[in-house]
């Protein structure tokens, strides 16, 4: 691989680590550099290259968050295997069918979802619910089901929309939800990468070098979100929504 391809693949996934750290969505940043740059390899050995940076990232990511913020870790474990499985299969049915049908109805869940959070400026600033733990349970294994499979099949945008679900139906704020999310996104990447290895889909000379970038992107970004609270992560999330929104809408629209 040329140096100055790889240059700019790192730079590339060391901002997605950043972005990813603090409300996730770094996707949005290295999928579509790496596209435009190997225009001749196959998305599939793509995305699934791009999972092992992803998953560098978060891991450090966790890590800080894990010094600072205390975890349901029985809910969590639960969670962690459910989405491991989901995104195993989401990402087993991409290599056989297309998902560009999916983009038209996220880009109306996404509109939704931006207005909501700017409407509501209380949105994820405090915890608001105790639900009993069979129900959060309950809502648990919903939200790693099916997050877990989006991010398997389609994959930009998952760490928002862990975000989302842990503030909207779980009651955590911005700052707990931000930690949770990066666990359980963990297991997701890992469900994933094990699919893309099995299958031998990953450019691993691409793939390292990204990873280590991405790793001290998620260490900064970390590190910020933690120091600046949930009033920075709630305006930060508004930024990835919309970025997240605007990628949709090209796809949809001018692809």
């Amino acid at each position: 691989m040329e140096i100055d391809i790889l240059f700019f693949l790192c730079l590339a996934s060391f901002a997605a680590g950043f972005v990813d750290a603090i409300v996730g969505g770094g996707g949005l940043i290295q999928t579509p550099v790496a596209l435009i740059l190997m225009p001749n390899v196959p998305v599939a050995n793509i995305i699934g290259s791009l999972k092992i940076p992803a998953f560098s990232g978060t891991s450090f990511a966790a890590f800080q968050y894990l010094k600072m913020v205390k975890m349901n870790w029985k809910l969590l474990g639960v969670m962690a295997v459910v989405a491991f499985a989901s995104a195993f299969a989401g990402s087993t049915l991409l290599t056989y069918v297309s998902n560009d049908f999916m983009k038209p109805l996220l880009l109306v869940v996404l509109t939704l979802l931006a207005v909501y959070t700017f409407m509501k400026k209380n949105f994820g600033q405090h915890q608001e619910k105790l639900l009993p733990f069979k129900t959060q349970l309950l809502y648990a294994l919903i939200i790693s089901i099916t997050v877990g499979f989006y991010d398997g099949f389609i994959g930009p945008g998952t760490g928002s929309f862990f975000v989302v679900a842990f503030v909207s139906v779980l009651g955590f704020d911005f700052m707990h939800a931000s930690a949770n999310a990066k666990m359980v996104n963990l297991a997701t990447n890992f469900g994933s990468i094990c699919l893309f290895v099995l299958k031998g889909k990953i450019l691993w000379a691409m793939a390292l070098p990204m990873a280590v970038c991405n790793a001290l992107g998620g260490f900064f970004g970390a590190k910020l979100a933690i120091s600046k609270g949930n009033g920075f992560i709630r305006g930060f999330f508004l930024v990835v929504v919309i970025g997240t929104l605007i990628r949709f809408g090209y796809d949809v629209f001018w692809k």
